[in-house]
């Protein structure tokens, strides 16, 4: 059986520090779940599942907005609170 190069594990780790990088170059905490989503992957690849593409995308999909949830009730601000301005300061 052929190995394309999704099903190996190093390309999925390549990816998760890529995303890492790029997380560091344009912070906003986008990248940083999909980074995790990718190194959880590389270690789900190195069992012998035998997932096709389609699978290996959604499982990655889904551990990254899981890691993107963890990581942003984790490291949120104490005061994530909107500010509401009542009163117009242009009067």
């Amino acid at each position: 059986m052929e190995t394309v190069f999704w099903q190996l594990w190093w390309v999925w780790l390549a990816a998760a520090l890529g995303l890492s990088i790029l997380e560091i170059l344009v912070p906003g905490f986008i990248f940083l779940g999909f980074a995790v989503g990718a190194a959880l992957m590389a270690l789900l690849v190195l069992l012998p599942l035998g997932l096709g593409l389609a699978a290996l995308l959604a499982i990655f999909a889904i551990l990254s907005l899981l890691a993107w949830v963890i990581l942003r009730r984790v490291f949120r601000a104490p005061d994530d609170q909107s500010r509401i301005i009542r009163e117009d300061i242009n009067k």
